[in-house]
């Protein structure tokens, strides 16, 4: 659509300078100097289409895209090239007409061909050079046939071509930065609605996950009325950390981890498991390498109390501490093991 758009505003554009031209070259009487006319009429005709067709190439390799306007800007030589036919094309037509035809058509068709250039040359966003080139046809019409006819035969004209041009751009560009905006709001909101459903099937997962653990024992607590016994004490202080670490340390978990606090637990061990975001910036393999290293860490330990908590420091991102009770029946530290972050690699010397 947007292709076409700019396809039928192209052809609209030729057929409408075509049409103006045409009066230069349709005559009942012959201009003075009709060769000189001709290539008025040619010069008009190759610089309106050239500053219509003449698209700024993008760059070699480059991928991203253009700003919006980027590509319809007009080449500096081109908008060069059309000051030099407000300069030189009314001049010449009225050099052609002679001095008993310069208020015939052909010779003041020139005033509203160099005014639809410079409409072009407006919406090819060179303002200034637009308006340049109404000022100087605007001189050159005076200087040539008076301000009565000047105004007469087209030069109010040109002005109100080039002022609504120049509008309809400034609203154009304004509408495409609103569309820009709206389209960015629009992937914010959907972004944002992503992580939001993605938090929310994070909580099934731990609500389901923390049923599963604390539901069946929870429900014979219920139907024995508190009464259990010390292995089902046991089996109830297990199912409490289970849920604990699940809420609160829920990034370190994963199947081997789980198995190896559980068998910590069941050897008496009391394990306090926390995550207060040291791993948001690794990658799932890093992760997952460093759950395998805190699950075999874990196996191993044979504290009283294990201590598990991530760290937002730049080398270390997680640190395990075990305390036991010692001979003077005051506890000591009897496990320290720090998981290094991955060092970032180094960038190569271009």
């Amino acid at each position: 659509m947007k292709a076409g758009v700019g396809t039928v505003l192209s052809v609209l554009g030729v057929a409408f300078t075509a049409y103006l031209a045409a009066g230069a070259l349709l005559w009942t009487t012959a201009p003075q100097y009709p060769l000189l006319q001709v290539s008025a009429v040619a010069l008009y005709l190759l610089t309106t289409w050239v500053c219509i067709f003449w698209k700024v190439p993008r760059a070699a390799g480059r991928q991203e895209p253009r700003r919006f306007g980027e590509r319809t800007l007009l080449p500096a030589w081109a908008a060069a090239l059309a000051i030099a036919v407000a300069v030189i094309v009314p001049s010449a037509t009225w050099i052609a007409a002679g001095h008993d035809g310069r208020l015939a058509d052909y010779g003041t068709w020139a005033i509203g061909g160099v005014g639809a250039l410079m409409a072009i040359v407006m919406v090819r966003r060179r303002p200034w050079t637009a308006w340049i080139g109404v000022v100087l046809v605007a001189v050159a019409a005076i200087g040539w046939i008076g301000v009565s006819a000047a105004l007469a035969f087209g030069v109010v004209g040109d002005v109100l071509w080039v002022a609504v041009a120049q509008l309809l751009t400034w609203l154009v560009d304004r509408a495409a930065r609103d569309t820009a905006q709206l389209t960015d709001m629009q992937r914010a909101a959907s972004e944002w609605l992503a992580s939001q459903e993605s938090v929310r099937r994070e909580r099934r997962t731990l609500i389901q996950r923390a049923l599963a653990v604390a539901g069946p024992i929870l429900a014979h607590t219920i139907t024995v009325a508190g009464r259990l016994d010390e292995t089902e004490r046991q089996l109830a202080r297990i199912a409490e950390g289970t849920l604990r670490d699940e809420l609160r340390g829920a990034a370190l978990l994963d199947d081997e981890v789980r198995a190896a606090l559980s068998s910590a637990r069941a050897r008496g061990t009391v394990v306090s498991v926390l995550d207060e975001g040291g791993l948001d910036d690794l990658s799932a393999d890093e992760r997952a390498a460093l759950r395998g290293d805190l699950a075999r860490v874990l196996t191993g330990a044979r504290s009283q109390r294990l201590f598990v908590r991530t760290s937002t420091h730049d080398q270390i991102a997680l640190t395990v501490v075990g305390r036991s009770a010692g001979d003077d029946g005051e506890d000591a530290v009897d496990l320290w093991h720090e998981f290094a972050r991955r060092p970032a690699p180094e960038r190569q010397p271009e």
